[in-house]
């Protein structure tokens, strides 16, 4: 049984029930299409005999005619569907029976309005300027406690639609104040032209208390965790609550954030790997205090979030499984040492550069036949293969210091112990000798390919980017380096030993001596604006269609760290519709420094990406889903000085469903 709940814990219950369906980070409308695709509780209740009113003179009207979206919960949403008449005098306002009719096609039907519901009627409905209806939702919008009007995110507004179907609403609904929620990128703008003051998505996102980032269950200890590099006894069934996401994460049963972070930053990405709850509650480093160390059951899901303390975890819950049943890495091709140049990689060298850069030099030769969309090429570059990272570790020197670590005293039973050893393990990789000619390649490569320009030094790993195992972020990356490129390399493949890397393989089962770490050497771009963007809706797995794009200004490391909430949007292939969720939080930006790495220099606020960009990157992303085989992708981008979209990686969208 449930111990009686510290105070900070009822603290934390209450802020937990403010976050509503598990996809938080958007405020969409209401919607009975939605709710059906989401097996969503919606309460009809039974239907009033009046298919519609011309008016809502009070509060009781309006639940006669409303169909509530989340009963039950601190999200419910009662709303009324309203069709407006363009053609009778003054326009005349169905406030529709949405009990009965749950969508405008099922009342313009019963009411003979239209004869039938095919793709031109939709046109002619949604997004023809001179159309005879203005279909929208008046809904109780709890975030504001008021009441909304709103329309379909790919309904093509106009400001003379909108100031009609203001005036129209004032005058049927008049027992409380009513304002515009725009739902797409559109709407916000049409509203600006027309003069309305409209309530936006990143508005109302940025006002709650609590998101969450991925579903779950989970029972352990709770941890508050100031810095995670410096934290000796984290335990893989610990709950950690962190005041900021940090850049990587050893494995733990659940996260919770005290600063809003953006949906694929690398910590986020492997907790949807992992499978475990994972959400943001403003102020939990004070709420959660009191419950430091004691023994918690979080759990994460839609319309029901809960946290307390508990001596014992539900009856019949069991914990993620992590080990693999047969988890096999890749078989690594090691004959090759001599470095490989992109334009002459395709998805066929992933066994000996690994997938990381092998699906880069698919990506450019696809450019290059004019099958990507409105890109620059790849940026150039090479591949060091898993040979030479091979070569490195057989010499007898490498092979002795790597086994002494790994059977060192209290290695195997101490999380600290294992964090201080692996770190003495990679300064030592560093000093440790290359085999002989291997860094005369790199250094002839590097000048008859790339001329010396600065270059990004990263990873392409056999343990990353595999089913269930994202690996986001657990490797090192050296960036614009100008000088010792051969220290940068090692810099990489030491990295196969960073404790996040170690503790995570050693979770899955991954065997840390089937490890092989190709290394990219690629030319750095000075980007403008950069980010991340996969093909799919992060917040709904049941939603089709959609691309997610997250931004910032400058180099994209500020992105993937998620420390600050990026600028975040939605396309909508099906409607054509860009919905805005947030934007960047970001004071500075990184760029390149002409002395080597990066520096970082103020930046102003506002937008960073116009709509025309987030319509370009969005096809772009659909365009290399399509050529890499229909399977979801996760994108790295940029925008160069030029205003050139300029793809960085692709690489296959992990997630694990396991709630």
């Amino acid at each position: 049984m449930p111990h009686r709940l510290h105070h900070a814990a009822l603290a934390l219950l209450a802020a937990i029930a403010a976050l509503g369906s598990v996809h938080a980070q958007t405020e969409s409308k209401p919607s009975a299409l939605v709710a059906k695709r989401q097996d969503r509780v919606q309460l009809a209740q039974a239907p009033d005999p009046a298919p519609f009113l011309d008016q809502l003179p009070d509060r009781a009207s309006f639940d006669r005619m409303a169909r509530v979206f989340d009963p039950g919960t601190p999200e419910a949403q009662p709303h009324v569907l309203f069709v407006i008449d363009r053609q009778a005098r003054d326009g005349q306002a169905f406030f529709v029976n949405t009990r009965r009719y749950a969508l405008h096609e099922d009342f313009l039907k019963a009411r003979h309005l239209v004869t039938s519901w095919e793709p031109g009627v939709r046109t002619r409905l949604y997004q023809q300027p001179q159309r005879r209806f203005i279909l929208g939702m008046v809904s109780w919008q709890p975030q504001l406690q008021g009441f909304v009007y709103e329309f379909w995110e790919g309904d093509r507004q106009t400001p003379e639609l909108l100031r009609t179907a203001q005036a129209v609403l004032e005058r049927g609904l008049s027992f409380a104040p009513l304002r515009f929620k725009a739902n797409a990128a559109q709407h916000e703008q049409v509203a600006q032209e027309a003069g309305i003051e409209a309530v936006t998505q990143a508005q109302l996102i940025a006002g709650r208390s609590a998101l969450a980032y991925n579903p779950g269950r989970a029972f352990g200890r709770l941890r508050l965790v100031e810095d995670i590099g410096q934290v000796d006894d984290l335990d893989p069934g610990d709950i950690v609550v962190l005041r900021e996401a940090p850049l990587a994460l050893p494995p733990v049963a659940g996260v919770i954030l005290a600063s809003p972070s953006t949906a694929l930053s690398h910590v986020n990405l492997l907790a949807k790997g992992w499978g475990i709850p994972n959400l943001y509650l403003r102020d939990a480093w004070q709420q959660l205090q009191g419950l430091d160390g004691q023994t918690v059951w979080l759990e994460v899901r839609r319309g029901s979030q809960v946290i307390e303390a508990r001596a014992e975890a539900p009856a019949g819950w069991r914990p993620v499984a992590r080990q693999a049943k047969a988890r096999l890495l890749s078989a690594p091709d090691l004959r090759r040492q001599q470095p490989l140049p992109l334009a002459q990689m395709r998805l066929k060298d992933m066994s000996a550069c690994g997938g990381k850069a092998a699906r880069l030099g698919e990506l450019q030769w696809l450019q290059s036949q004019g099958r990507l969309p409105a890109t620059a090429p790849v940026p150039d570059g090479f591949c060091i293969p898993y040979g030479a990272f091979a070569a490195f570790m057989a010499q007898p020197v490498v092979k002795a210091r790597v086994a002494a670590t790994l059977s060192e005293g209290g290695f195997e039973g101490s999380p600290g112990q294992r964090r201080a050893a692996l770190a003495r393990l990679r300064e030592d990789l560093l000093a440790l000798p290359l085999p002989a000619g291997l860094e005369a390649q790199w250094e002839q490569q590097w000048e008859r390919q790339l001329g010396r320009a600065g270059v990004f030094v990263r990873s392409s790993s056999n343990a990353e980017d595999l089913a269930n195992f994202s690996g986001a972020g657990l490797y090192s990356t050296v960036p614009n380096v100008r000088a010792e490129l051969a220290r940068a390399v090692k810099t990489v493949w030491a990295s196969v030993w960073n404790a996040e890397a170690f503790e995570a393989r050693r979770q899955a089962g991954l065997r840390h001596e089937q490890v092989q770490m190709a290394v990219l050497v690629q030319k750095a771009v000075d980007s403008r604006m950069s980010g991340v963007m996969i093909t799919r809706d992060p917040f709904d797995a049941t939603r089709s269609g959609v691309v997610y794009v997250s931004a910032k200004r400058g180099i994209g490391i500020k992105v993937v760290e998620g420390k600050r909430i990026a600028e975040q949007a939605l396309f909508d292939e099906r409607s054509g519709a860009i919905e805005r969720l947030s934007s960047s939080a970001e004071s500075t930006e990184l760029r390149l420094d002409e002395a080597g790495g990066l520096k970082e220099v103020a930046v102003a606020s506002g937008p960073v990406l116009q709509d025309a960009q987030v319509l370009a990157l969005s096809r772009l992303a659909l365009a290399i889903r399509r050529e890499l085989g229909g399977v979801e992708q996760d994108i790295e981008w940029a925008i160069d000085a030029e205003g050139r979209l300029v793809m960085l990686q692709a690489r296959p969208f992990v997630e694990r469903k396991v709630y």
